[in-house]
């Protein structure tokens, strides 16, 4: 009688094991499609194009290899689905995407160069599931791709222009960074 007992104690316990192993497979497969429901974010990052460099005026104006620079960038991302552009209180990051915001009809957020948070904050919010176009600074843009990213950028060298960053924010939170070199050295 016990050899019959055995048999039973060890399908039961088979039975309950594969219910538990449906129930989790449930949950996990749940819990994947509940992440199609979260946007996919782009954030698109350049340093301003070229400046004048005139010691004497903490805000100059775009050189011109920087207006035509700023014309590239309007040409490259006037079909890319723009929702959102950001310059800081600087001439020349509201002249860098300036061509971009008159060819494509939206408007141009001004931010403080130091709001990084402010910034980051909204992109997260406010602009979430959209294509945000941000111009910046040398210092600036690391550090927003520092915090979407969780990875450390360095400083843009003061000779660079020609730096594109895209941030890829995922569903589930996870960003991914692609550097682009555009237009001339």
């Amino acid at each position: 009688m016990e050899e019959i007992r055995e048999p039973r104690t060890r399908l039961k316990t088979i039975v309950v094991f594969a219910m538990l192993f449906a129930v989790f497979g449930a949950v996990i497969v749940f819990a994947y499609f509940a992440t199609f429901s979260r946007p996919l974010t782009t954030v698109i990052l350049v340093r301003h194009a070229e400046k004048k460099l005139e010691p004497d005026n903490p805000d100059p104006d775009l050189t011109p290899q920087g207006v035509e620079r700023a014309q590239q960038l309007a040409r490259v991302f006037a079909d890319a689905g723009v929702n959102a552009i950001y310059a800081t209180q600087y001439k020349r990051t509201q002249q860098t995407v300036k061509p971009l915001a008159d060819r494509i009809g939206v408007p141009v957020t001004l931010l403080d160069s130091k709001q990084t948070e402010e910034l980051v904050t909204r992109v997260q919010t406010a602009h979430r599931g959209q294509t945000i176009f941000i111009a910046g600074h040398n210092n600036s843009v690391p550090a927003i791709i520092s915090v979407l990213s969780n990875e450390n950028f360095p400083t843009i060298s003061e000779t660079e222009y020609d730096n594109l960053f895209i941030v890829t924010i995922y569903r589930f939170g996870k960003a991914k960074v692609t550097k682009l070199k555009y237009g001339a050295p």
